[in-house]
Order: structure tokens, then sequence, then C-alpha cells
């Protein structure tokens, strides 16, 4: 327990009573036209979105857990698409709210609009980089020259002073690139990168996810790397797993890719000796167990890459919702899982990507088989 509690960070208040992170898509609009988007992302933004009073309410709303306060990601869709932008930053702030921003590289993102939402009270923002070069990661965006505008915005992100977070979608054409995204990551000084396991779904389901074998591979490399820098697995929980049994001394069931990402990654670190860090232990949280999402009109959804309606905040506080909801309170126990989720030691502590069972088996509560102990089961 002592080992597990180490290697894993626990929150410490009650999931059930409050989420840690709230996600609202504040817009659908949005320029780009990503490969990997879990939605329908249009040119204008929806007529029903929440209007700024709507939006205020439902921030003053999340305030009302009381402290620790949620962190409020606004994301998108392009969040820069919304002129009131900055007035919605600024009344969050208002009420204590971290409030965090995850904007899509495009013309509407420029030093003058950064340094606005700054001072309004933004504290940080994630950028997407898909690729170690302009080729993969404009392929994924679907607009040529977004790399070499991500590169020059993240650097301004830093100059505005936000903390920066990179985020990777990482899929089987191009996990082998890894090392060489974790090296702008570093030479960008990112305060995280978060690397996304594709969940097929919305446009993603058109792209290859990694088998169960190789996401082991890419959970452990990354575990490696995190002395580096911070690195958060999402819609992969099962680095949970893999950082305990790291910290028990379990020798890990590798393959190839794995290998293959530490030869390529020894240069990068050869350059960074001396400049290691104490790695950040992941945080047990997961959809529905301290995460949420809302988007642009309101609707409820354990996560973003979970299409399960919980409710609208238009008809209902988003306390009651989060509290209340049946959906979000059976994701809440693990031991309702089934198969061997439902059995595993670690469903506490990971309970597999909610999101990728559903999307694969149409089942909320099946075990998620993009994890090699589901795969592996009889």
């Amino acid at each position: 327990m002592t080992v597990q509690r180490t290697a894993v960070r626990h929150l410490r208040h009650d999931v059930g009573e409050r989420p840690m992170i709230t996600i609202w898509e504040v817009t659908r609009a949005c320029a780009l036209v990503c490969q990997h988007c879990r939605a329908d992302a249009q040119t204008r933004a929806h007529p029903r979105q929440l209007t700024t009073d709507q939006g205020k309410a439902l921030l003053d709303d999340i305030a009302g857990f009381g402290k620790p306060y949620p962190i409020v990601v606004l994301t998108g869709g392009d969040p820069f698409e919304r002129p009131d932008l900055a007035e919605l930053v600024r009344h969050g702030t208002s009420l204590g709210l971290h409030v965090a921003l995850s904007p899509s590289v495009t013309p509407r993102l420029t030093p003058d609009v950064l340094g606005a939402l700054r001072e309004a009270g933004a504290k940080a923002v994630s950028l997407s980089l898909d690729g170690a070069c302009a080729a993969t990661h404009d392929s994924f965006r679907g607009v040529p020259g977004v790399y070499d505008d991500t590169v020059s915005a993240a650097r301004w992100v830093r100059e505005a002073g936000f903390r920066l977070q990179i985020n990777t979608t990482v899929t089987r054409s191009n996990a082998r690139e890894l090392p060489e995204v974790l090296r702008t990551v570093l030479d960008l000084e990112a305060s995280l990168w978060s690397v996304f396991f594709l969940v097929p779904t919305g446009r993603g389901s058109s792209l290859e996810a990694l088998r169960p074998s190789e996401t082991e591979d890419v959970l452990n490399w990354m575990h490696d790397v995190s002395d580096l820098v911070a690195v958060k697995a999402t819609e992969a929980p099962h680095y949970r797993r893999v950082a305990i049994e790291r910290a028990r001394g379990v020798a890990p069931d590798l393959g190839g890719l794995h290998a293959e990402l530490s030869a390529a990654t020894e240069e990068v670190r050869a350059g960074r000796v001396g400049r290691e860090r104490r790695p950040r232990p992941p945080i047990d949280v997961n959809s529905g167990r301290g995460f949420a999402f809302i988007d642009h009109l309101g609707d409820v959804y354990p996560s973003g890459f979970l299409p399960m309606n919980c409710g609208n905040v238009v008809e209902q506080s988003f306390r009651e919702i989060y509290t209340s909801s049946p959906v979000l309170r059976s994701l809440r126990d693990p031991a309702g899982f089934h198969g061997p989720c439902g059995s595993c030691e670690f469903g506490e502590v990971c309970g597999g990507s909610r999101s990728h069972a559903y999307a694969v088996t149409g089942d909320l509560l099946a075990s998620d088989p993009s994890c090699v102990r589901v795969a592996a089961a009889p």
C-alpha cells in the first residue's frame, strides 16, 4: 500500500463530491479539420451554444463546489473563436477558479490575444503537437504550416507568462516519432507533456490505435522519461498500474517498440545529463471519477470521448449532475466493471479507459481492450 501511494497521487477529497478537472467546450467552431478529433468541428458557432450569461452561471456553479475548486479548462473546437473568451476567463478567475485554455493554432492565436487572456487571469495553455515534423503534424491537423506555427505559438505562450502543456496523440503511424517529439517538448520548456492514446471515435475512428502490447511499450517508455519532463497518459489509466509495478520492482514484459523508443531516446537524454528531475507520479483521476466534460450546448459527459449524456447545465445544476447522475456514479465503482477490469487488483487506481471500452464494445462498463491484461485474459 505504501508503494502504491507513493507511485500514484491520490486526491484528498471524495471524487463523488466534486471533480478535480472540468473541461468546458465553449464552442465547436474551429478552422482546423483534425483527423483524430472526437467532434465534428464547425466553421461557425452553433446558434444554441451557451451564451455569455449562461457561461458565467456555469462558472458560478462550478465555484459552488467550494475549495479545493475544480480546475476549469476552456476548450473547443477553438475557444479563441469566442469573442467573449477574456470576459469568461476574468469571471472564472474572480471566483477563485484556476482557468486554463486549450486553443487551436490558427491566426486567432496571437501574442496580443495571449497577453489579454493572461491579464484576465488564465494560468496555463495547452497546444497540440502530434509529430516530430511538419509532414506528420500537419497531416493530423488538416492544414499545412500548422507545425511551424505551433512551435512559434508555444514560445509566445511561455513569453506571455503561461505554463505550457503539450498534447500529443499517439497512433501506430506516429508512435516511433515520440522521442523526437520529446526533444521538442523539452526545447519548448513545457511544464507537462500529455500523451493521448487514441480512442476510435469521431474522426479518430479512421486512424489505427496502438495494439495492447504497443500501448504497454509506450507507457513504460513514458515512465522511463518521466525524469526529463512531467508526463501524463490521457485515456490510458493503466499508466498508473505501470507506475506501481515499476515501483514494486516488477520487470515489465516489453517488446520491440519499447526497444526502438529507448534507443532513439539515448541522444535526447545525453543532451540532458544533470538536468533530470524528480518524476511526478500520475494522479488517480478517470472519466466521471474526478473528471467531467461539458459540451458547447451544456450537455455533460464523463469525458469528451465518452458519448453518454448525463444531463444539461441549462436545465439542471452541474453540481447536481456530477454528484447524482447514475452514469457518473457507476463509473466510480470499479467493482461493477465487467470482465478483467472488474476483478483486477488495480481496479481502484486504474479502472481502464472507459472511453476506449465503450468505443470498441458499446458497453460503458466493459473491460478496456487496450490493456495487455485484458487482451491476455481467457
